[in-house]
C-alpha cells in the first residue's frame, strides 16, 4: 500500500482546481475565470488499489507584494514544504511569465520530488513541447505530462506516475473520501463561487463569505443555512445585491443548487451582503479566512 501528499503549484488560472476536480470526480476546489479564486489549501483524495494520494491545491503563485498576495503565497510554499510530491501545473496555451520563473526558483532548490503536468492541452492553440522545453532549462530532470482537466488525457499517465512516486505506508483517510473539507468551509467556498462568477472588476477579490448559522432538519431533510456575503465598499454591496435585488437572488438560487448536489437536503439559504472595510488589510482576519 502506498500513500503520498501531492501538493500542486503553478500560476494563477493554470488550471491547478478543474485538474484536481477531475482526479477525485468531484468538485473539491471552486473554479472561475477570475485569477486567484483559490484562496486556501484544498485537500483533495485520490483513491486507487495501489494507494492514496492526498492533493493539496494552493492558491496560484502571484508575483506580489501586496499583503494579501504574500499571505496566499505563503500558503503555496508551506503546502511545498509538507509534501512528499510537488505536482507543478503548467498553462500550455500561455507564454511563461515572472510566476512562472518565481516558481522555477523555489523548485530549483527544494529536496521535494517535482512532476510537471503541463496542461490546457486540449485548447488548440496549445504548445505544450514549447512549455516542456522551457522547464527542461530549469529543472531538467523533471517529467513533464501533458494533460488536459477537460478531456482527462493524460491524467491516467499522471497518476500512474504519482502513485510510483509514492513511499509506502498507510492511507490516511477511508477509500469513500474525496475531500476532508468542513461543510461550512464547502459552502462558503460555493457562495464565493457564485458570487464572483456574477460580478467584475476588482469586486471577486474584495469578496469573502461567512457561514453563520447551519441547522439540519433531519425529518424532513431540509438544510437551513444563514450566511453572509462581505465586501470592502458601499459600492461592492449595491453591485452585488443588484437593481432591485436581482443580483442577490441569482446568487442564493445557483448556490442553492450547486450545494443541492454536494449534500442530500433540500436547502434553504438565508444570504446577505454587509461591508467590511478595507478587510483585506487586517491580518487577523486574512489569517483567518485562508489558514
Amino acid at each position: 500500500m502506498k500513500s503520498a501528499a501531492v501538493s500542486i503549484i503553478g500560476r494563477p488560472s493554470a488550471g491547478k482546481s478543474s485538474l484536481l476536480n477531475t482526479i477525485c470526480g468531484h468538485k473539491v476546489s471552486i473554479i472561475s475565470p477570475v485569477p486567484q479564486t483559490t484562496r486556501n489549501m484544498i485537500r483533495g483524495i485520490w483513491n486507487d488499489p495501489l494507494g492514496q494520494l492526498l492533493f493539496l491545491d494552493t492558491p496560484g503563485y502571484h508575483d506580489s507584494e501586496r499583503k494579501f498576495n504574500r499571505q496566499l503565497q505563503h500558503v503555496a510554499v508551506r503546502a511545498m514544504n509538507d509534501a512528499d510530491t510537488i505536482l507543478y501545473v503548467v498553462d500550455s496555451s500561455r507564454k511563461p511569465g515572472r510566476e512562472e520563473s518565481a516558481i522555477l526558483d523555489l523548485l530549483s532548490v527544494t529536496s521535494v520530488p517535482v512532476v510537471a503536468a503541463v496542461n490546457k492541452i486540449d485548447l488548440p492553440y496549445a504548445v505544450p513541447d514549447e512549455a516542456a522545453t522551457w522547464i527542461h532549462a530549469r529543472l531538467p530532470a523533471v517529467m513533464c505530462i501533458p494533460v488536459s482537466a477537460v478531456t482527462r488525457e493524460g491524467i491516467q499517465t499522471l497518476l500512474d506516475v504519482l502513485i510510483g512516486l509514492a513511499p509506502e505506508g498507510e492511507a490516511l483517510y477511508p477509500e469513500e473520501y474525496y475531500t476532508d473539507q468542513p461543510p461550512e468551509f464547502r459552502i462558503a467556498e460555493i457562495i464565493r463561487e457564485q458570487t464572483i462568477i456574477r460580478v467584475s472588476e476588482e469586486i471577486p477579490h474584495a469578496v469573502f463569505v461567512d457561514i453563520a448559522d447551519i441547522e439540519t432538519d433531519e425529518p424532513n431533510s431540509k438544510l437551513f443555512i444563514r450566511a453572509f456575503i462581505n465586501v470592502e465598499r458601499e459600492s461592492q454591496k449595491g453591485i452585488v445585491v443588484g437593481k432591485g435585488g436581482r443580483g442577490i437572488r441569482d446568487i442564493r438560487k445557483a448556490s442553492q443548487r450547486e450545494l443541492r448536489k454536494l449534500f442530500p437536503y433540500s436547502i434553504e439559504l438565508d444570504l446577505r451582503v454587509k461591508v467590511q472595510h478595507k478587510w483585506r488589510k487586517r491580518d487577523d482576519l486574512v489569517k483567518k479566512l485562508i489558514y
